[in-house]
């Protein structure tokens, strides 16, 4: 049985000049939170490189961020439905900034890593956190509307955090540093104006208990896995002992959570709103997903810096039509959800025009036309903003009022696991293929096998000139394999988008009363 739930005297329903206000502060502090993860993706070839860092660090600087994220998502989203939103959303922020700061300060790519694992705990809470708060503020009907703003701010955050990164690495003056300093006053700034904007009624439920133990083993059994990913068939083979330690390992703290969240009465990932047929759909759709948001930006930007050798605010411009499609999708989508109350639709289509663009990036090798990249690039980015945003919007709309907060950081949580995944898996891919490309390369042109550190470094400054081609080839030719894998994955989106029954914008703030049936209830209109 849940704890009784009761709710307090809170404040009367906010105006529409209210929302607004209190809007702004929370699409201000989103945005520093998706720039903060998107502006490392044109400076991170630099700050990898003067930290001497390796491709497999570069791809955990991503990944700690993600996971640390990914795990605590939950955590804050439950905690939304049991104690004020408001004070979480501060929380959130105030543990943020501290991350930011901190990684600006670090001296090597270990302690850049943890940092950044704790600056991903307050990204998390952002991004749950400021859809429940909408959720929470916003009528259903009128959610679409508002759902476009957000992932046009969302789309914003991931044009202007490419470019920030790299005008900011490219300005002697400032150095990579202020790729983490930059965004801590906005953030502070975003927390005054909520203190002073966001009224919301606060639910509150006696005898509470949090699963943390649920969440710490789904974060461990993960963990265990990606760290295999990073080092399978190059500290270790892929049959030895160690692969089936950290594999079996890995499978058994995830077989222990999904037991723990069974049976504890609140769980991070509740069982019952995952196998609703929308939700559970609409959790492998978000993987999908969130490996083309997070793997397109990382390793893009390290492709057109390693692979062409362009600077990072070069990059940065190089990868706005994907930005650009985003930002115009999810905007149109929004209103036209808005306007017809239907979306399945724009998810389905969506998800299939993912496929197209990653099907065109697959293509890529370190000569292509940037005409013919742009184009793919701008699929992708439409495909991203017609489904990632409407995902969230159709589980809100199947599920109660009282698991709002769950449902929705439930699909943030796969979304952000399915980007920790895709980054993971996509860099060790990308490392294996670049060694062997450089072995190939080195062995052919008469160099010693070592002439590059292998991969273990990506400071090619420290590189004669003619080794330093063969690094742009090897990276150039290794980023278009990556993407073929991105087709496979976003293949099964578009099957799970299928699947999904017809969702409606519902018009009234809760369910109608569930019939005894066994079934899902019905929605109110």
């Amino acid at each position: 049985m849940s704890a009784p739930t009761t709710t307090s005297a809170g404040p009367a329903p906010m105006t529409h000049r209210e929302i607004l206000e209190a809007l702004s502060g929370l699409l201000l502090v989103l945005f520093v939170a998706m720039a903060s993860s998107t502006i490392v993706s044109t400076a991170l070839p630099k700050i990898i490189g003067d930290l001497n860092g390796s491709q497999t660090q570069y791809t955990w600087v991503v990944t700690a961020t993600l996971l640390t994220a990914t795990a605590t998502t939950p955590i804050w989203g439950k905690l939304s439905d049991l104690y004020s939103k408001k004070l979480l959303v501060q929380i959130a922020i105030v543990v943020f900034v501290i991350g930011s700061l901190i990684a600006g300060f670090t001296q090597n790519t270990e302690q850049l890593i943890a940092a950044r694992a704790f600056q991903g705990l307050g990204m998390g809470g952002v991004q749950a956190l400021v859809q429940v708060a909408i959720a929470a503020m916003i009528p259903p009907r009128e959610r679409g509307r508002y759902n476009g703003y957000l992932g046009g701010v969302m789309a914003l955050s991931t044009v202007a955090g490419p470019l920030l990164g790299g005008l900011i690495v490219d300005t002697s003056w400032l150095g990579w540093r202020w790729c983490f300093f930059i965004g801590a006053p906005f953030a502070v700034i975003a927390l005054a104006l909520l203190q002073k904007t966001l009224h919301l009624p606060v639910m509150r439920r006696e005898n509470v208990k949090i699963d943390y133990l649920g969440a710490a083993l789904i974060a461990a059994g993960v963990s265990v896995i990606l760290i295999w990913i990073s080092f399978v068939d190059d500290s270790f083979a892929w049959i030895s002992w160690q692969t089936l330690a950290m594999v079996g390992g890995g499978l058994v703290l995830l077989a222990l959570a999904v037991w723990v969240e069974s049976r504890v009465d609140e769980p991070v990932v509740p069982l019952p709103i995952v196998r609703q047929r929308t939700t559970a759909l609409a959790i492998i759709a978000s993987l999908a997903v969130g490996m083309a948001m997070f793997g397109g930006a990382v390793f893009l930007g390290q492709y057109f810096q390693i692979g062409r050798g362009y600077s990072p605010t070069q990059a940065g411009l190089l990868m706005i039509p994907m930005m650009f499609g985003i930002l115009v999708s999810s905007t149109i989508s929004g209103r036209m959800i808005t306007k017809t109350g239907k979306i399945k639709p724009h998810v389905v289509i969506g998800t299939i025009v993912l496929v197209i663009g990653f099907a065109g990036l697959s293509l890529l090798d370190h000569d292509t036309s940037l005409w013919y990249i742009g184009a793919a690039m701008a699929v992708v980015g439409v495909g991203v903003g017609m489904s990632m945003q409407n995902l969230v919007l159709a589980v809100q709309n199947t599920v109660s009022l009282k698991d709002i907060g769950a449902a929705s950081s439930t699909v943030a949580f796969f979304r952000s696991l399915g980007g920790t995944i895709g980054v993971s898996v996509l860099g060790a891919v990308l490392a294996r293929r670049v060694s062997d490309s450089m072995t190939e390369q080195l062995t052919a042109a008469g160099y010693p096998a070592g002439s590059t550190g292998g991969t273990s470094s990506l400071n090619l400054s420290s590189l004669p000139e003619a080794v330093q081609h063969m690094v742009r080839v090897a990276y150039g030719d290794a980023t278009g394999h990556i993407f073929l894998i991105s087709v496979g994955v976003a293949v099964i989106g578009v099957i799970a988008a299928f699947a999904m029954k017809p969702t409606m914008l519902r018009s009234t703030v809760d369910l109608a009363p569930a019939k005894a049936n066994g079934k899902e209830p019905a929605l109110s209109k």
